[in-house]
């Protein structure tokens, strides 16, 4: 079934956690790595379980997370 998955771009992501707080299916976690701006960012950590609801990506006040609505999830 083709549910769709968060695209976190990890440069653009400054680890607030708004995503985090607000992802329904509370799949979304902060990385143990740093991107390049020396700041741990967002990742999913269950894309199968992504319901493409776009909380994450409407929380995002930089516009780091994208909704892949076609994406078929492993």
């Amino acid at each position: 079934m083709n549910r769709g998955m968060p695209i976190i771009d990890k440069e653009r992501c400054k680890g607030c956690g708004l995503c985090i707080a607000n992802c329904p299916k509370k799949i979304l976690k902060k990385s143990d790595n740093l991107n390049s701006q020396g700041l741990y960012y967002t990742v999913c950590i269950d894309e199968s379980a992504c319901i493409a609801c776009g909380a994450c990506a409407l929380m995002c006040p930089d516009a780091a997370i994208e909704i892949d609505k076609y994406a078929e999830a492993v």
